[in-house]
């Protein structure tokens, strides 16, 4: 049975003033599956994100979580909506002054009626989900940078969200790193069902998780490929998609 659409992107337009930077974006995540969005740099594609998560309004179409229009609704709705996100942006934008524990539980101090013994045992729960069992009382400056990404990704979780989003996750972080980080997507993905979308244009990363994807052009600035990347890799007729997934040997 095909899992139903958790996310609808219908003819999305965004801009900055009088500049265009995507068009006519059209797109679908079902749950459970890791969605990338790829591209060439400069391409729009944490600006995608950024509407997505409701940073930035689109000038038009329409985003749907769940069949529900985000930006159809009033402030205090979205609010609701925000609930079920968990976002990880590039720099992983931990407190610096928090210790990893102060970190994970503020969303569940903030959003939740647990006691701080609940909390403190959610946000152990958390940080061993991503492999940091141990470190709650370490601060951000005491990790490497494979491992503040693993904290922001456990604080992202702290909620339980319906969809987590990243935003180039493996920017900065050594091959090792970077695939760890991709294995530790996949578990989620394959343990709790968790619905994945991430912005990147590492092609390792892109290959080793996608479940589908699209392709946001900077030349004609909208969609111009949909569908599993090793698949648009072999029959896409679009050169530029082939080129991007091939590094240009196409």
């Amino acid at each position: 049975m095909t899992a139903p659409a958790r996310l609808l992107v219908r003819d999305l337009d965004m801009a900055f003033d009088s500049y265009v930077v995507q068009q006519g974006v059209c797109f679908e995540v079902r749950a459970g599956e890791i969605f990338v969005v790829m591209g060439a740099s400069g391409c729009g594609k944490s600006t995608l994100l950024r509407h997505m998560v409701g940073l930035e309004e689109p000038v038009g179409g329409a985003i749907l979580y769940d069949g529900e229009s985000y930006w159809g609704v009033d402030e205090k709705r979205r609010a609701v909506i925000n609930r079920r996100f968990g976002i990880l942006f590039q720099s992983g934008a931990l407190w610096s002054s928090m210790t990893l524990a102060e970190n994970v539980g503020l969303p569940l101090s903030l959003y939740t009626s647990l006691t701080l013994g609940e909390i403190a045992e959610v946000v152990s729960y958390k940080l061993a989900l991503v492999g940091l069992r141990g470190f709650e009382a370490f601060y951000p400056s005491e990790l490497s940078g494979g491992m503040r990404k693993r904290a922001g990704l456990a604080r992202a979780m702290a909620l339980d969200p319906d969809i987590l989003f990243f935003d180039e996750p493996s920017a900065g972080l050594d091959p090792v790193s970077a695939h760890r980080l991709d294995r530790l997507l996949l578990e989620l993905r394959d343990s709790l069902g968790t619905t994945i979308v991430m912005v990147t244009h590492e092609l390792a990363s892109i290959y080793a998780v996608a479940d589908t994807s699209v392709f946001l052009d900077a030349e004609t600035r909208t969609a111009i490929a949909w569908g599993p990347p090793a698949v648009l890799r072999d029959s896409c007729e679009h050169p530029t998609v082939r080129a991007f997934l091939t590094r240009g040997d196409a």
